[in-house]
């Protein structure tokens, strides 16, 4: 049996239809069976379940795993072996439930013993663990069961594939786990740290597999928390190894699993990411990653794709992608170009982004609408050219529908675009959002949960009553619910942020001509001012002190009656006292708004 099956499929197939699995699953845990029938039973079990998906499901529906975990405990090493050989390429299917491994409670212990049985046991054991741990509960199993120890010291082994296994086994325990990663900075191997030898793994002339893996190791263990991320070896060691594996002259697999891992290294850290774009061409390196063909695009489409500098190009076509996954990774990419001033300034207009940024804001999932709209509220920065054309093609009905989204992020961007289109913006803007938002939904928005939400709907706010004529004329049509709401925020269990940016509001419908009347013919508005400027909290005194300024500044007309009233209520006292405040800011304000009163 064993001869007929070895690389024939279709044997195998036969094999296990003529029913020959639960006949070698019932030699195997014979009593009677010698060791030699009971081996010979498991490696002929090995070969089939090397066979197809459909063989391997065949053997897990006749419960091969206990059979072969039962014959885990003989004393003989070579059916122990022939056993675990099985269960690694049982386990590493994709078909089978890794779940398996953790049901008997008894079995991983005993594993763990097994591992000081041969070199054969120590990489079967190893592989079994790198594949079945696919979870943080599986990570904490494994950790509790003392596994950073036991295979530790199998990273200096003789044998390439046990310590090939064990550091594929470290590499999984560690990601994204603090707990794992901060244990294995300190394991000693032989008198060595073990980032030491992962170090000594990255080196050119290690097979490119250890390297990879070795740098994924230390990758994971940085992004937990446990090693810096300016420590030499992820700034020399760990990220030009990473980039070495994007080269052209690499595998496809191993390019790609090169540039996910660099990915993950340099995410949070803007510095890394200064430092790999300088690295050894890395940018035209990953340029020519779009060179190849995709499930998703036709052979043809890829002529088109030649060059670096049609990079812009080709983002902009995956944003009209079948594939959701290649549209939000599209515009994830644009996001991120978003971010610079340059860029919007020059391919940003030069490619029209908007324009499909526009189109894909129309119809897509969430996940990418919020994408989408984080990228759109970049583009409508004063200083992007974009601004304007967005302006003209009818944004606004669009952003204010975002508003009333239940997904709290396109809540915030929504708000957060109308608010970047609102800055400096003309009077006719300024009105257009207020009618198509609604002055209902713009207070709803004002008492919204989410504190995002908030905070980006009072700068709209802000940016809407600025320059004195458009100040005096929303409050001449708004003021009332206006006032309200500050009242209304500035009561509330709010943070500082928030009621300093509601003060600001105040501020700058302080600064208005009319619109002070609004603000002084407001009692419990002033002493609420008055509140502020004595507050513990130096943001809320200085937000305060600008309505102060403003109210008494004695250019404008009325100021000499809006001055007495001030000092009526006890500001004058306040005043004096900040005057000898530590903040010199404060100081300095407080004498410009006493000055008001003898000038």
């Amino acid at each position: 049996m064993k001869n007929a099956v070895i690389g024939n499929n279709k044997q195998k197939a036969n094999l296990i239809v003529l029913g020959a699995v639960p006949r070698l699953l019932y030699l195997l845990q014979q009593e009677t069976s010698s060791i030699e029938l009971k081996t010979e039973c498991a490696v002929v079990l090995g070969s089939l379940s090397m066979g197809t998906e459909n063989n391997v499901k065949s053997l897990l529906d006749c419960h091969i795993i206990p059979a072969l975990l039962q014959g885990l405990l003989s004393a003989d090493i070579r059916f122990i072996e022939a056993c675990l050989r099985c269960l690694r390429t049982i386990f590493t299917s994709p078909v089978t439930p890794v779940e398996l491994l953790y049901t008997d409670a008894t079995v991983i212990p005993h594993l763990m013993l097994l591992l000081s049985r041969s070199l054969h046991s120590q990489e079967y054991i190893c592989q079994i663990f790198a594949h079945c741990c696919k979870a943080p509960d599986h990570q904490t199993i494994l950790f509790n069961h003392g596994v950073v120890q036991n295979i530790a010291h199998l990273l200096t082994s003789v044998s390439y594939k046990v310590r090939m296994q064990a550091l594929k086994c470290f590499s999984v325990l560690a990601f994204d786990n603090p707990q794992v990663s901060m244990t294995l900075v300190n394991v000693l191997v032989d008198g060595e740290l073990l980032p030491q030898i992962f170090v000594k793994m990255l080196q050119r002339d290690k097979p490119i597999e250890m390297q990879l893996t070795a740098a994924k190791c230390l990758t994971y263990m940085c992004r937990a928390g446990s090693i810096r991320t300016d420590d030499n070896c992820i700034v020399l060691k760990t990220l030009p190894c990473l980039v070495r594996m994007c080269n052209k002259e690499r595998l496809l697999e191993e390019r790609v699993e090169g540039a996910e891992t660099l990915a993950y290294l340099i995410e949070p850290d803007v510095e890394l990411q200064r430092i790999a774009s300088i690295t050894d061409h890395l940018i035209s390196m990953l340029a020519d990653y779009f060179k190849y063909p995709s499930s998703v695009s036709a052979i043809t489409d890829i002529k088109r794709i030649i060059e670096a500098e049609h990079m812009m190009d080709r983002i902009v076509n995956g944003l009209s992608e079948t594939s959701v996954k290649v549209r939000l990774a599209a515009v994830r990419c644009l996001h991120s170009l978003s971010r610079s001033v340059q860029q919007l300034r020059t391919s940003f207009q030069d490619h029209a982004v908007w324009k499909p940024l526009m189109k894909v804001l129309q119809n897509a999932p969430d996940d990418i609408l919020v994408v989408a709209s984080s990228t759109l509220c970049n583009l409508l920065l004063e200083f992007s050219p974009s601004k304007e054309p967005i302006l003209e093609s009818g944004a606004i009905d669009l952003l204010c529908s975002l508003t009333l989204s239940e997904n709290p992020a396109l809540r915030v961007n929504g708000i957060w675009a109308l608010m970047n289109m609102a800055f400096q913006a003309d009077q006719k803007i300024k009105s257009d959002i207020l009618r198509g938002l609604s002055t209902e939904q713009l207070f709803r928005l004002l008492s919204d949960p989410d504190v995002n939400v908030l905070m980006k709907t009072l700068g709209l706010l802000r940016n809407l009553l600025s320059t004195r004529p458009h100040i005096d004329q929303i409050m001449s049509t708004h003021g009332k619910q206006i006032m309200q709401a500050v009242t209304f925020i500035l009561e509330g269990e709010h943070n500082i942020e928030v009621k300093e940016q509601t003060l600001c509001i105040l501020a700058n419908i302080a600064d208005g001509t009319t619109a002070k009347d609004l603000i002084m013919t407001n009692d419990d508005i002033l002493q609420k001012i008055k509140y502020y400027v004595g507050h513990s909290n130096l943001k809320l005194q200085l937000a305060a002190m600008f309505c102060i300024a403003n109210l008494t500044w004695n250019e404008d007309e009325g100021s000499q009656e809006r001055q007495d009233k001030l000092r009526e209520i006890g500001i004058v006292d306040i005043l004096h006292k900040l005057s000898q405040s530590a903040d010199p800011n404060l100081c300095d304000k407080a004498k410009t708004a006493l000055q008001q009163y003898f000038a």
